[in-house]
């Protein structure tokens, strides 16, 4: 076991992908020389050359269509969208593109492009540079859309990612970059498939389903609770399209209460989504509405305002309190 930071974690999966595979490349704004702003790429174009780690123009939409095109030739393209705001002008290309092409050539065609986005807020930074747009790419069919959420997950979901023949939509939390835990360098082969949850705090009195950057602030939710003896189940969902449905089932059929968390806007957010799911499977468990808690419907607030706007712990348990109210 080896102790890493989150971008430390991406950076070695990346690393690790580039050894096995002479056609696993890097491409964005800034990945090279400099590392990529979280320097999730620091010291790989050093390593592996310009012609793998590429320094590309500030051009999103060139960025993704360069990489299908690399992908028809048989390449695995890892794509960095510098911040997640910034993916919207190379959304036309993995919408219409890179979503479709295998189902329009009827499967003959794959293309295993991996597009890498830093999403999320919490980092005192602006709008287009907080944004939280998966559900955007969940709505999407043809794509798989992840997140992880810690170092161990990092390091082996990116690298499942590049190897899987689907496109990904690969989303890190970049207010957890810094966040250091243990992680298994050699656990690949035994790892977690990408698309299943985890169940990463076992509870009996209530679900809180989290993904990214929100599942720690579940897990320290879950132990404040402990102080009013509850015992909160915390799941990673680690998968946002395909979603671990019968995970889910199972952890809100033995608690009976659900509270979904992400930063996106509750309005027609993952969060809404996954409580029509749970309520078509789990109706007669349930003790109490699936209830949300996320983001408000507005444009991602100055920096000073965020913690006002990001779920915290207190928002939390609040919907928790209120789902034993039923």
């Amino acid at each position: 076991m080896t102790t890493l930071t989150l971008a430390r974690a991406l950076n070695e999966g990346l690393r690790k992908a580039m050894e096995e595979d002479p056609k696993v490349l890097i491409m964005g704004e800034d990945v090279g020389k400099l590392g990529g702003v979280f320097r999730v790429t620091d010291g790989l174009q050093k390593d592996f050359g310009e012609s793998r780690v590429i320094d590309t123009p500030l051009a999103e939409s060139g960025i993704v269509g360069t990489a299908i095109g690399l992908a028809l030739r048989g390449y695995r393209p890892v794509c960095e969208i510098q911040f997640d705001g910034f993916v919207f002008p190379a959304a036309d290309q993995i919408i219409t593109q890179l979503a479709k092409m295998s189902m329009r050539s009827l499967g003959r065609l794959r293309l295993p492009v991996v597009v890498r986005i830093p999403f999320g807020g919490g980092i005192g930074a602006v709008e287009h540079h907080s944004e939280s747009p998966e559900v955007y790419f969940t709505h999407t069919a043809g794509l798989r859309v992840v997140a992880c959420a810690g170092p161990a997950d990092a390091y082996t979901m990116i690298q499942q990612a590049i190897r899987c023949d689907d496109p990904v939509i690969f989303f890190e939390p970049k207010r957890r970059y810094w966040d250091k835990a243990e992680v298994d360098l050699d656990g690949l082969e035994n790892a977690l498939p990408m698309d299943r949850a985890r169940v990463v705090r076992p509870g009996t009195d209530a679900t809180l389903l989290a993904y990214g950057p929100t599942v720690k602030t579940c897990l320290e939710a879950a132990a404040a609770a402990e102080a009013d003896s509850r015992d909160l189940e915390v799941v990673d969902l680690r998968s946002l399209n395909p979603l671990d449905m019968d995970l889910i089932t199972e952890s809100v059929r033995k608690t009976g209460r659900c509270v979904v968390v992400h930063e996106a806007p509750v309005f027609s957010g993952l969060g809404a989504e996954l409580a029509a799911r749970i309520t078509e499977r789990c109706f007669y468990s349930l003790e109490a509405p699936v209830l949300r808690v996320g983001g408000f419907a507005t444009p991602y607030p100055p920096a000073r305002l965020e913690e006002h706007y990001l779920p915290d712990l207190d928002r939390v348990l609040d919907a928790v309190d209120r789902t034993f109210a039923y």
